[in-house]
């Protein structure tokens, strides 16, 4: 993303719009009182208003969390392309603590796995991952086919003339003290 004038504008060469579904249950934790977690990413987004139970059955409350939308870049379809190698690919999604009836707001899908990976390092955002639904999994493919330049490793030469450590610049032992 990059900011032009105050607004965002996205580099991604294509958006999938999906429908997020979160199960919250009641914490067996003298801390928390419930415990939130995504189980599913929907292919298309449905005609329901975020936070909308689903189900409910004994403990355990499903609820549609809403719209997000997938972004695929040319410069990631390495990523993309592991994570459909792995025979179980998957997606990523970020929700963060939020006052509210869930006490979430869905921030992002993605289906990098290094951007999702990334994504679990700081602060208190929730990160888990769903399987990706395979007509996700096709549009992902068909965007690797379309985009994917292969980057061969080149391994830089060492110039030997060059001396490896200070020490033997000047002269002396790497051992002298």
């Amino acid at each position: 993303m990059s900011s032009r004038g105050g607004e965002l504008t996205s580099t991604a060469l294509a958006r999938i719009p999906v429908g997020v579904v979160v199960e919250r249950h009641r914490a067996k934790s003298p801390w928390l009182d419930f415990l939130c977690r995504p189980v599913s990413v929907l292919a298309g987004v449905p005609a329901a208003a975020p936070w909308t139970v689903i189900g409910s059955e004994g403990d355990v409350t499903t609820f549609y969390a809403g719209e997000a939308v997938i972004e695929l870049y040319r410069t990631e379809t390495a990523n993309y392309r592991d994570n459909l190698a792995s025979g179980a690919p998957l997606l990523w999604v970020v929700m963060r603590p939020a006052t509210g009836k869930v006490g979430f707001e869905l921030l992002l899908v993605t289906a990098d796995p290094a951007e999702g990976e990334a994504l679990t390092g700081a602060g208190n955002d929730l990160v888990e991952t769903v399987p990706m639904p395979v007509p996700i999994g096709e549009i992902v493919a068909s965007f690797i086919a379309e985009h994917h330049v292969e980057h061969s490793f080149i391994k830089r030469q060492r110039d030997r003339s060059t001396p490896r450590s200070p020490a033997r610049r000047a002269g002396g032992s790497e051992h002298e003290g």
